[in-house]
């Protein structure tokens, strides 16, 4: 190696190392900021340094933000991958084995158990799968960097309420990499709005208490309109050329755009009937006054479906044609042969 290559390389080493230690500082410099909005917010000292004592860059958790996989997905090969066989399985069983629970959650709530067990499942596969990443460590990596910042600030103002009321301890303040936390998966403002204490032992424990976890799923769900008399929608075949523009729009900005696309689709059964949607045998829909919009996770020539109030309950949840219809697939599944 020559001379002036050697001294190329020790050049390009000092120089990541320096960037590194400005990173390192410009973090260090947020951190403190953050810790001075905090308490003039009105948080205490003491619950500020407990808070921030271990915080850290965390490298991980912006690869994972900015590197999500863009994989091309069909509701024909998502389902298989999210719902697979072994999960409705492991699903009948821990519904049977909690049905006590579950029924006395769902009386209070008006919430279907089948409901609450595929949300449970799907979002921390029964509880096993929550997350190792420290929550207020991935929120303000997060603010920090930028992209989102307002949004997980007031995540970590979320957060900080979380331990204020001793929730959960710092060290057991865990969750996935985005801040998702527990066997619900609530990011700390839902947290905040849904969580509740059902054991009655004065603390909101999504993390280790499968009574307060899966109160709080159904408490999220009567919140958002939840309506036990109904339940999610059905897939239907529909005729030949059907015209499009009954089909419930793509593209909304968010929550409140994609209410008016479901508004402009929605009508009663017996409309579906006339404009010859059926279900999926080719025998008539049901005759009862219930209105539905047409839901098309793909394309025209994908899975449709017609979806019920709940459907809008689930897609506030999460807003995604996949996530809402794997919800109600795999209560369906639960459901269905009867346990």
């Amino acid at each position: 190696m020559t001379k002036t290559l050697s001294a190329l390389l020790v050049s390009l080493c000092l120089a990541s190392q320096s960037v590194k230690a400005d990173d390192q500082a410009r973090f260090d410099s947020y951190v403190e900021v953050l810790k001075a909005e905090a308490r003039e917010r009105g948080y205490e000292q003491a619950l500020i340094d407990q808070a921030f004592s271990t915080v850290k860059f965390k490298k991980k958790v912006i690869k994972q933000d900015k590197n999500q996989p863009e994989i091309v997905e069909t509701l024909e090969t998502y389902l298989p991958k999210r719902v697979p066989d072994w999960k409705v399985q492991r699903a009948r069983k821990l519904y049977k084995e909690n049905k006590d629970l579950l029924d006395k959650i769902s009386k209070d709530f008006g919430v279907q158990g089948r409901f609450i067990v595929a949300l449970w499942g799907l979002e921390s596969s029964f509880g096993r799968v929550q997350g190792g990443y420290p929550v207020i460590s991935s929120l303000v990596t997060l603010a920090f960097d930028g992209r989102r910042e307002a949004l997980y600030k007031r995540q970590l103002w979320a957060a900080l309420d979380i331990l204020k009321d001793g929730h959960v301890n710092i060290d057991n303040f865990k969750g996935s990499w985005a801040g998702a936390m527990g066997q619900s998966q609530f990011m700390p403002t839902s947290f905040n709005s849904y969580a509740v204490d059902y054991n009655n032992d004065g603390k909101k424990d999504i993390w280790t208490s499968k009574e307060d976890a899966l109160a709080s799923i159904a408490n999220y769900l009567k919140s958002v309109g939840w309506n036990d008399n109904l339940t999610w929608g059905r897939q239907v075949k529909l005729p030949e050329d059907f015209p499009s523009q009954y089909v419930l729009k793509r593209g909304s900005k968010n929550h409140k755009q994609w209410l008016e696309f479901w508004r402009d689709s929605e009508r009663s059964l017996a409309e579906w009937q006339n404009l010859g949607v059926r279900r999926t045998d080719g025998t008539d829909l049901p005759k009862v006054n219930i209105s539905a919009a047409l839901v098309m996770p793909d394309d025209m020539n994908g899975r449709m479906y017609l979806a019920y109030n709940n459907y809008k309950a689930l897609m506030n949840w999460n807003r995604s044609y996949y996530f809402a219809t794997s919800v109600g697939y795999l209560s369906d599944r639960i459901g269905y042969p009867k346990i």
